[in-house]
């Protein structure tokens, strides 16, 4: 049984029940899943912007007890400096925090925003 990081989007994809979700069972079934908590503070973000009721968040809530949820940590902080400063390929601070996690704990990115990530060195990626 492997690990993988579980980007934004994808797990969007899955709670809400995406038809591009189809695309990713594959690569998270049987898997120890992990978000960073950059994505749950997006997560957060998103419940407020759209005006969610407790219902929703509830569910959400819900949604993620079956990941673990991977905290910041010096090593990480590091990480992070390191992509914010990779030359000629700027990337969003989310993103980067995100791309971090997945390099400090050695573990793929399940994205399908591959585009903001295949510059980061030491990343492994899986996309659909």
């Amino acid at each position: 049984m492997g690990e993988v990081l579980v980007d934004t989007d994808v797990f969007s994809y899955l709670f809400k029940g995406d038809t591009r979700a189809a695309l990713y069972w594959p690569h998270v079934a049987g898997k120890v899943l992990h978000l960073s908590f950059a994505t749950v503070a997006e997560l957060y973000r998103w419940t407020l912007h759209a005006n969610w009721g407790q219902p929703r968040i509830d569910d959400l809530n819900d949604a993620l007890r079956s990941y673990t949820i991977v905290p910041y940590d010096d090593a990480m902080a590091w990480e992070w400096a390191r992509v914010m400063t990779i030359k000629g390929r700027p990337i969003a601070p989310g993103d980067a925090w995100i791309a971090a996690t997945a390099v400090r704990l050695r573990i793929p990115l399940i994205t399908h925003n591959r585009k903001h990530f295949e510059h980061v060195p030491n990343l492994t990626l899986i996309s659909e």
